[in-house]
């Protein structure tokens, strides 16, 4: 079922191009962008002559250490002499770069549409950590001298409390994905660890400890979207943007209860009804949930109405989420084994479904066919998500 009733025209893929995401690159942000457009435009067969529009996500201009980032990264992204735009909207960046590169070819806008998202921050010092620390409301929050592990921390805390979850539990993510980022030739920090591991690592803020927490990544990720007339002419098997959705709630995150993410249950509900989809945790064959934390993942599963509230951690130790299992979750490795480079860390994911649903994942396909797949990130103070549905 495709509703036609939000969109003029169908938009599909026709290319994806990723980086290695590691620390400390030798490349220039915009060197780091260029190489994925390129890789994104080779797959499409195409040329820069040939896009119309360009779409660039980024985080916070700091991060890069730069000014106007969009700007800055223009050059790089093949922005030149074509109309260029940057969303940033945090970690939930990098699927909003597809998002609106969608509205560019569903509005008519655009025929082809070339979207980039570049982040190279393990450079900051002392740590990406100090770029956020001006953030905080200077009267309720400032005094408390918080950082954002400190307040995922509460999170965590607050959803293992809520539902009775074990830590070794919620460990089982971070085993599960760096393990799958053991097929992703990209992946930072693939590995074979044990929940032991995880258990048994540097304490950051409790419950959050080294080996549950994302690495600090560079790289960049790109695709290209096109209308359905071009997308029809470059391959015989199409993938499909079917249904893209958003949230910001807001700032106060000392005013929310932490145990659901509210904002992401509001953005699937907007990409499920534009895609037709009534229920999730049966229509969708694979998904993509960002996972800054090992926690975050099943935190999201469960806004996603993939799983109920608090069953994620339980359906996890069955297997549901292996790449054997019912609804594959993070097969690419997520960002606790390929990174996070904040921008580009989302659109990794979006390209993670691409393949899946193309076929051609290598080693990190899923064992069941797949028609659907949602990809998602989030960011900001616990209040922004992006959603993204894609078919073949």
């Amino acid at each position: 079922m495709r509703p036609n009733i939000y969109y003029s025209k169908r938009v599909g893929i026709l290319g994806s191009g990723l980086t290695l995401f590691r620390s400390k690159m030798l490349e220039t942000p915009q060197e780091l962008a260029f190489i994925a457009a390129r890789r994104a435009l080779d797959e499409a067969g195409l040329e820069l002559k040939d896009i119309d529009c360009v779409v660039i996500g980024s985080a916070p201009d700091a991060f890069d250490g730069v000014h106007m980032k969009g700007e800055y990264l223009a050059h790089g992204s093949g922005g030149i002499r074509k109309m260029v735009s940057r969303v940033y909207v945090g970690g939930a960046t990098g699927v909003m770069v597809p998002i609106s590169g969608w509205y560019h070819v569903a509005s008519g806008l655009c025929e082809k549409v070339l979207v980039v998202a570049e982040e190279k921050m393990s450079g900051d010092l002392p740590h990406p950590q100090a770029i956020f620390r001006y953030i905080w409301d200077p009267i309720t929050e400032k005094p408390l001298n918080p950082n954002l592990i400190w307040i995922f921390a509460m999170e965590m805390h607050r959803y293992m409390k809520k539902y009775g979850i074990k830590k070794e539990d919620i460990a089982l993510v971070s085993v599960k994905n760096k393990r799958n980022a053991i097929n992703n030739p990209y992946a930072q920090l693939p590995g074979q660890i044990t929940v032991d591991d995880v258990m048994n690592s540097e304490v950051l803020v409790w419950p959050v400890q080294r080996l549950d927490i994302s690495p600090t990544s560079d790289g960049a990720a790109a695709m290209v979207l096109a209308s359905e007339d071009v997308t029809r002419r470059y391959t015989d098997t199409p993938v499909w943007i079917e249904g893209v959705g958003w949230t910001l709630d807001n700032t106060s995150w000392p005013g929310r209860d932490l145990f659901y993410p509210r904002y992401l249950e509001n953005a699937a509900k907007m990409a499920y009804r534009m895609a037709g989809i009534e229920r999730p945790n049966k229509e969708i064959d694979v998904v993509e949930p960002y996972d800054p934390f090992d926690y975050k993942e099943l935190h999201h599963l469960e806004g996603l109405q993939i799983a109920g509230r608090g069953q994620a951690p339980f359906l996890l130790k069955e297997g549901f989420f292996d790449l054997d299992g019912d609804i594959p979750s993070s097969p690419s490795g997520g960002l606790l084994g390929v990174g996070n480079p904040i921008a580009a860390a989302g659109l990794m994911k979006t390209i993670s479904i691409y393949w899946q649903l193309k076929g051609i994942a290598g080693k990190m396909q899923v064992k069941r066919p797949v028609k659907t797949g949602v990809a998602q990130a989030w960011g900001d103070l616990m209040q922004a998500s992006t959603v993204i549905v894609m078919r073949n």
